[in-house]
């Protein structure tokens, strides 16, 4: 019998981003610069090495953020404890959105995400690091 798939992502994205905090590529152009700003990169290794990367970002595998960001796991990345805000993003931002909204209910806080990720970052002419 066929899989009956009843939650589709698209529902899943418009949902987390009706709960997070959306930053335009512009807004996080601006606030990158600040100290007590985060960028995490969910991408996977393999993205960033192609498509170069936000200088300073902190590389989490998506797979790993629930443990990287708990304290109690033993996975668990001091970054994750500082007084920081968040700004999470991926290629596009449909697993920035859906990764904000996990963190957000983890307790993290501040939490947002870059509107249109990577992509939106790059058109609005952010900077871009190559090597890695």
């Amino acid at each position: 019998m066929a899989q009956e798939i009843t939650l589709h992502v698209k529902d899943m994205v418009a949902k987390a981003k009706a709960t997070i905090n959306e930053l335009s590529a512009e807004e996080a152009i601006r606030l990158s610069g600040e100290a007590k700003t985060l960028i995490i990169d969910l991408r996977d290794i393999r993205e960033r090495q192609r498509d170069g990367y936000i200088a300073n970002s902190l590389h989490v595998p998506r797979g790993m953020l629930e443990f990287w960001i708990d304290p109690e796991s033993p996975y668990h990345k001091s970054e994750f404890v500082e007084d920081r805000h968040f700004i999470f993003h991926c290629a596009s931002g449909w697993r920035s959105a859906l990764s904000a909204s996990t963190a957000q209910n983890m307790g993290l806080n501040p939490v947002s995400h870059i509107d249109g990720g990577l992509s939106a970052w790059v058109k609005a002419g952010g900077p871009i690091t190559k090597s890695e």
